[in-house]
């Protein structure tokens, strides 16, 4: 049996620690993703057990720990099946970034590969994977002062104002986010008033973002489900939401001294209960409105990975096991990918 933080540190630093970043050795990496409700957990899972893997977590939100519902992070049970990193590890009080998620990372790929292991990237946050393959460049240094006066007035004159904003700064950040991800709109504008460089050439390294050599060689697995079916799960996932009591989760949050724009607030579920409990959503419509965005939020993330290059895309309709059978047998016939031994 695992524990949830077996095979790693029991906890990831904070960005206000230092991180060493970990010499990338070239070893392969299996990576899989999707979609929420595709069922990336159960596949992964399953990878793992026939590999004896480790599972490095790529979600932006599942690495807060208390944040459990909404998230739809692996269950304590799932975690107990095999050594799981990246999941359940940072404060909620902690901002955790793209940079400290690509450092992180690397320590973990680093050592399941030093123990003779297969290393499986699983999650569905395309930025995260995107940023662990091709690299990052340091983001210029955070303005907390500044961003209190943005946020401010994204309360003031709302997000598509200040996306426009965002465009006169900074024309690629603004053409590659939406209005509504407000988080790194607001990031975007900092570093353009801040720095030396704009976000759009700050977030990557020159010649290795969407284009150059991997850091990693790596097997892609996309999972994919007809949309009906993968409606009706979403549907039925947050149904399971609420009555696994997020808003009670919620109300614990928020009374232990999380503060409402702490990042894992913004993350689907969380922000329309938010919303609900300052009464500026009406109660019986949060349910509705999280099923809408989480739709909403599978859409983007489908165009995302249907852009990721070498990506072999597997219909998650077929069952877990028929998947993963398909999986097992790409990964054997796939050069390198084994530890030898």
């Amino acid at each position: 049996m695992y524990g949830p933080s077996s095979g790693g540190p029991e906890r990831v630093q904070g960005p206000e620690e230092h991180r060493v970043p970990v010499q990338v050795d070239r070893s392969p990496i299996l990576v899989i993703a999707g979609p929420t409700g595709t069922g990336k957990t159960a596949l992964a899972l399953a990878v793992a057990s026939e590999f004896q893997g480790e599972i490095v977590g790529c979600d932006a939100l599942q690495v807060y720990r208390r944040f459990d519902t909404a998230t739809a992070k692996p269950s304590r049970e799932e975690r107990s099946r095999a050594p799981y990193h990246l999941v359940d590890c940072v404060d909620p009080m902690v901002d955790y970034t793209l940079a400290d998620y690509v450092v992180d990372a690397d320590r973990a790929v680093a050592g399941i590969h030093g123990r003779g292991r297969l290393p499986i990237v699983a999650g569905g946050t395309g930025m995260y994977l995107r940023g662990l393959l091709k690299g990052i460049l340091p983001a210029p240094a955070r303005a907390p002062e500044l961003r209190i006066r943005l946020n401010g007035m994204i309360a003031r004159f709302g997000p598509v104002r200040m996306h426009r904003w965002l465009g006169s700064l900074d024309p690629a950040s603004a053409a590659r986010l939406p209005p509504a991800d407000v988080q790194r709109v607001v990031r975007g504008i900092e570093i353009a008033l801040t720095g030396e460089r704009p976000w759009s050439s700050a977030l990557v390294r020159e010649g290795t973002w969407d284009s150059g050599e991997e850091r990693y060689p790596t097997l892609k697995i996309g999972l994919h489900m007809e949309r009906t079916a993968l409606v009706r799960r979403i549907e039925a996932r947050v149904d399971s939401f609420f009555e696994a009591g997020l808003i009670d989760e919620v109300r614990s949050l928020l009374a232990s001294g999380v503060p409402e724009d702490a990042n894992a607030f913004k993350a689907i579920g969380y922000r329309e209960v938010l919303a609900m409990l300052g009464n500026r959503l009406p109660p019986d419509q949060v349910r509705d409105e999280v099923k809408k965005n989480t739709r909403r939020y599978s859409k983007r993330q489908r165009t995302w990975f249907r852009k990721e290059p070498g990506m072999h895309w597997l219909d998650m309709g077929r069952g877990v096991e028929e998947v993963a059978s398909d999986v097992i047998r790409l990964v054997r016939d796939h050069g390198g990918l084994l530890p030898s031994g």
